[in-house]
């Protein structure tokens, strides 16, 4: 009896069991419509795609219900009452996907479109494709570091839409970036989000090498409620190369040589294990430029590296040191250089983190360290000299004067992160994204006059703590977010700041995607040092200063067309800076002076940019700004370079460039050209006849790739194609047509 029990229990087991499987393989009547369908996207690497787009669809293509990927590409969705449905997966810069779902995980494999989107980090603080973004970005991929050569960030943001780069000369000199109308001192720039400003917003770009760099960020209009003080018209952030996971060590190295006794070299090294990975670099460059005493040499080493120490918790360091010194001859388009006076700069950044993470929930602590030595001396009288600029010639004779000065800058950053991601409601929204950040800086400065034997210490606490909400649909993404910054300068302030994105329409033929974009926040930057702590009596520090405040909007339009084969943007910008510091003189009979808030600029303007795949082998880029800055309150009454109703100083009404990149084979063949308008810029009194604008130019590179092995490129670069005689800044010539030869290996 129990043997007959037993066997009937048995049959009964196995019978259930087949039952259940037939159930699930071939009658989806009851078990697909129940069972949830979840699965992974990814590219044609094999990469997990975030963020993508995921929709249930029935039969009639209308969407039943919607969901996000996380981190790891992976995504569920519940499938009640759904017959004959479809799992679509979609994100602009990929062609879209789609499967039935069956009785295990899906996986969806999303193909590159023509014309890509890249994830970019500093819209937000986390990663965000590009489709999702409503602020007006543009990002610089590797792809496009390397097929332009180009050893210097500086030269690699003139084509960026919005962006003015203005350089003193020869490669070294004060490089300057301008970005919407706003100050050279307006934007936050990044290593990693690491901030490697100086207190007070200014950077110069004359030494900052694409060493070990993956991509660059570039996010416009004011971001201070992520990124708190200079954040007043762009966030700049270059993002280190990573080590992939479990791959073996591999590397470049290459040399490059050409006119004006120009040499340069470098070496990469990267890799991984299954819990760890890293990436290291090294370059130096080295060139005479054109005028004597303008030799200009520069080292960097920069390293990335990562460890998992276990399931959800991770430790990575970034870093770069940097040692650069350049000659600085002066204007000499205006007469003789100054053979000994030179800029000096050595500089340390790097930082560690701990990142984990526990379901819906990823923090990070981070701690950075900053240090700028700056030395800058001319200690030899040349003899005097008077201007001239053709036919135009000085009313005086100019004397040299004598300095040594040796400043050192150190910032110490403690920040913690933390990223919440929640659920949908409603069946309208997807996910909601909450991100809270403390960041904790600690600014130091030592500025040293060692020829007049004086000492100008200074430091300064400040914290900023921000908020930020995000909200996605299939259709729209909206950003708000608020950050409280407490400035040991000009107390406490608050900057808010709201993104939008919009899919408008959604296709894939000759008419594709069309996305509307809508962006508006606050800027602040505090004083600079000297402008807070100074003691000379000709600019005069001034405690008491506000501080400097902007007002950003900007809305756009995105069109993708031709099968994603083309894309178009346009994006109006309208702001106002307000609060500028600048010295106002107190003792006309002494000349004394003090720093005053006294400044007002607007700026409004559009920004047209395109690019387009016709062909696998071709791609076209380009992009127009047109700036319409004016001066409302003077910071300088007595200049009329600087007078009310003036364009701002040394930005463009009109700028454009063209890229142009055709592959076939083992050749390729880049053309890259950049187009200045004129803008207001100043003699500064050297001239007999003031000159009160800079003239128009138009500057071409070419550049041509061979590949005789795949680990091998040979490449030929020329500069200034067509041999242009220019000025960026009134007084400091340019490059003249030079050619370069380099050589590329790959280990």
């Amino acid at each position: 009896m129990a043997r007959r029990l037993f066997r009937s229990s048995r049959f009964v087991s196995r019978s259930l069991s087949l039952l259940a499987c037939l159930a699930l393989g071939a009658a989806p009547a009851w078990a697909r419509q129940t069972m949830p369908a979840s699965g992974l996207v990814v590219d044609p690497s094999g990469a997990a795609i975030a963020r993508a787009v995921v929709r249930l669809v029935d039969a009639r293509q209308h969407t039943i219900r919607t969901t996000l990927t996380d981190d790891a590409g992976r995504f569920t969705l519940r499938m009640n009452g759904c017959t004959g449905c479809r799992v679509e997966a979609s994100l602009p810069g990929f062609l879209p996907a789609s499967a039935a779902p069956g009785a295990g995980p899906m996986r969806l494999t999303l193909a590159f479109a023509p014309v890509r989107e890249s994830v970019v980090v500093t819209a937000t603080r986390d990663d965000v494709p590009g489709g999702q973004v409503g602020a007006a970005t543009t990002v610089i991929d590797a792809s496009d570091i390397a097929r332009r050569g180009e050893t210097l960030v500086g030269n690699l943001l003139r084509e960026v839409p919005g962006l003015t780069v203005v350089q003193t000369g020869g490669l070294g000199g004060v490089t300057s970036v301008f970005a919407r109308g706003g100050e050279s001192s307006y934007n936050k720039v990044l290593l990693d989000g690491i901030p490697i400003n100086e207190p007070g917003g200014t950077f110069n770009f004359s030494s900052l090498t694409t060493a070990n760099v993956d991509r660059i960020e570039v996010v416009r209009g004011a971001q201070s409620a992520l990124f708190g003080s200079d954040a007043m018209s762009s966030v700049i952030q270059l993002v280190s190369k990573h080590g992939g996971p479990a791959t073996p060590a591999h590397g470049t190295a290459s040399f490059e040589g050409g006119q004006y006794d120009t040499l340069q070299g470098g070496a990469d090294v990267s890799g991984g294990t299954s819990r760890a990975d890293y990436a290291f670099a090294v370059n130096g460059l080295g060139t005479d430029n054109r005028e004597p005493n303008s030799r200009f040499t520069d080292a960097a080493e920069s390293w990335n590296a990562g460890v998992d120490v276990r399931p959800g918790l991770s430790i990575r360091t970034v870093g770069r040191v940097e040692w650069s010194r350049t000659g600085t001859p002066g204007p000499t388009a205006f007469g003789r250089p100054d053979l000994d006076a030179y800029f000096q700069r050595h500089d340390v950044v790097g930082g560690v983190s701990v990142t984990h993470e526990h379901g819906v929930f990823k923090g990070r602590l981070t701690y950075a360290y900053s240090r700028s030595d700056q030395i800058s001396a001319d200690l030899i009288v040349d003899p005097p000299y008077t201007p001239q600029l053709g036919d135009n010639v000085g009313l005086f004779p100019f004397s040299d004067f004598t300095y040594d000065t040796d400043n050192t800058l150190v910032r110490h950053r403690v920040s913690y992160q933390g990223d919440w991601r929640l659920g949908g409601f409603g069946g309208i929204v997807t996910n909601q994204f909450v991100t809270a950040a403390v960041d904790v800086d600690a600014e130091r400065a030592d500025l040293r006059d060692r020829m007049a034997g004086s000492a100008l210490p200074a430091s300064r606490n400040n914290v900023g703590a921000t908020v930020q909400y995000q909200v996605v649909s299939s259709r729209v993404s909206l950003v708000a977010g608020v950050r409280a910054e407490d400035n040991a300068s000009f107390g406490t302030v608050g900057v808010p700041r709201v993104s939008a994105a919009g899919l408008l329409h959604r296709g894939g033929g000759a008419l594709g995607d069309t996305k509307l974009t809508f962006n508006a926040g606050l800027g602040v930057k505090e004083p600079t040092i000297l402008q807070s702590f100074s003691l000379n009596p000709y600019y005069l520090g001034n405690p008491s200063l506000l501080p400097e405040r902007a007002r950003t909007i900007d809305v756009g339009i995105e069109q993708r067309l031709a099968r994603d084969r083309a894309k178009v943007t346009a994006s109006w910008f309208d702001n106002r800076y307000r609060n500028q510091i600048a010295t106002e003189t107190t003792d006309v009979a002494t000349f004394a002076a003090e720093y005053f808030n006294i400044g007002l600029t607007t700026a409004r303007g559009l920004e047209l940019a395109g690019e387009a795949a016709p062909v696998e082998a071709l791609r076209v880029s380009g992009g127009y700004t047109f700036t319409d800055s004016k001066i409302v309150q003077s910071t300088s009454a007595f200049d009329p370079v600087f007078a009310a109703g003036q364009w701002a100083f040394r930005r463009p009404r009109h700028a454009g460039f063209v890229q142009v990149a055709w592959t076939r084979g083992r050749v390729g063949v880049d053309l890259d050209g950049v187009f200045v308008g004129r803008r207001t810029d100043s003699d500064f009194g050297a001239l007999g006849t003031p000159v009160t604008s800079d003239a128009p130019y138009a500057v071409w590179a070419l550049g041509v790739h061979y590949h005789p092995t795949r680990r091998l490129e040979t490449y030929v670069r020329i500069e200034n194609l067509t041999d242009r005689d220019y000025m960026e800044p009134l007084g400091y010539q340019a490059w003249r047509r030079t050619a370069h030869v380099g050589l590329r290996v790959g280990f």
